[in-house]
């Protein structure tokens, strides 16, 4: 006869479904600056290695949508012809000019992509 107190699978309740959504919206909770992982997986009820798992599905793409998916933005190009803009000195080729409400961005020659990407990142939060 088995004398364990240990409860056994059946014992316990059964193991909650998450939708996609669901895990995804814990996943995004875990990217935000200062976010900790155990902190957002308990809050939610969820094992913080079970939060780890769906991290690497959502960085694959596998958890539904694009991971950090990148919105399009509207594009205008310029002609540097108009006598307003006459007096601005035309950017050297390879120049890259962003506005996102009140930050600007200059980027000029090569860019790196790596530190580029983080920049916008920054920006989109």
């Amino acid at each position: 006869m088995d004398t364990s107190t240990e409860p056994t699978r059946s014992s316990l309740q059964p193991r909650k479904q998450r939708s996609v959504a669901e895990k995804r919206r814990i996943v995004e909770e875990t990217l935000a600056a200062g976010a900790s992982v155990a902190r957002v997986a308990r809050a939610n009820g969820v094992n913080a290695n079970q939060v780890f798992q769906w991290r690497r599905l959502y960085q694959a793409g596998r958890l539904g949508g694009t991971p950090g998916a990148i919105k399009l933005l509207p594009v205008t190009v310029e002609s540097s012809s108009s006598a307003a803009e006459a007096s601005v000195p035309t950017p050297p080729a390879g120049t890259i000019h962003i506005k996102l409400g009140q930050a600007q961005i200059r980027v000029e020659g090569h860019a790196d992509a790596v530190l580029l990407r983080m920049v916008l990142e920054s920006l989109r939060a």
